[in-house]
């Protein structure tokens, strides 16, 4: 699967947004990617999760559990594993830091992918790796369906993307769309 492809997905699904966002890492965005509206689709999903587990695959060995954060990546996670037969784990929020639950738990040493649905600022897949490696787990490599950082993203692990995106984030002080009056929505998970 190309980027092309992956693109066409996402504006096939009316996932590619475009107004005034408010994104999780608390930037503005004229656009938006509710990857909900893509992942909903369990064929296209199978097909997104496969195309990802290939791509990571070429930078690192199979590992033995896919870790995302929730909720945007539980999704990604589940069919990334399945492609690649490893477990898939996510991480949730609790008194505002991401931490395993529901008895979820990384073995020492243990090798996992990190995944998410987008990154922008890389943060939530750079907490997430953090959380593996706090169970002592090794995350091998990260990955995403849409990378909109623009390049700008270090997720200090070899990492790879379906699709990179080049959408302007601005901070609330400097946001242009909040200057002419208008409002952010929210329309993420936290």
């Amino acid at each position: 699967m190309n980027q092309e492809e992956v693109i066409r997905i996402f504006q096939e699904s009316e996932a590619l947004l475009t107004g005034h966002f408010l994104l999780t890492s608390g930037l503005h965005s004229p656009q938006y990617l509710q990857c909900a509206l893509v992942l909903q689709h369990p064929p296209i999903a199978a097909a997104l999760g496969a195309a990802l587990a290939a791509c990571l695959t070429k930078l690192a060995a199979p590992p033995r559990a896919v870790l995302a954060p929730a909720m945007g990546g539980i999704v990604v996670a589940h069919e990334v594993a399945r492609s690649l037969g490893a477990r898939a784990i996510f991480a949730e929020r609790q008194e505002g830091a991401l931490r395993l639950r529901r008895g979820f738990s990384i073995a020492p040493g243990e090798t996992c992918f990190v995944v998410e649905d987008v990154v922008t600022t890389g943060g939530s897949t750079l907490e997430t790796i953090e959380v593996a490696r706090r169970a002592g787990g090794v995350v091998t490599a990260a990955g995403t369906l849409i990378n909109r950082s623009g390049g700008k993203a270090d997720l200090g692990v070899p990492n790879s993307a379906l699709a990179h995106l080049d959408i302007p984030t601005y901070s609330p002080g400097q946001c242009p769309l909040c200057q002419s009056g208008s409002t952010p929505v929210k329309p993420g998970s936290r």
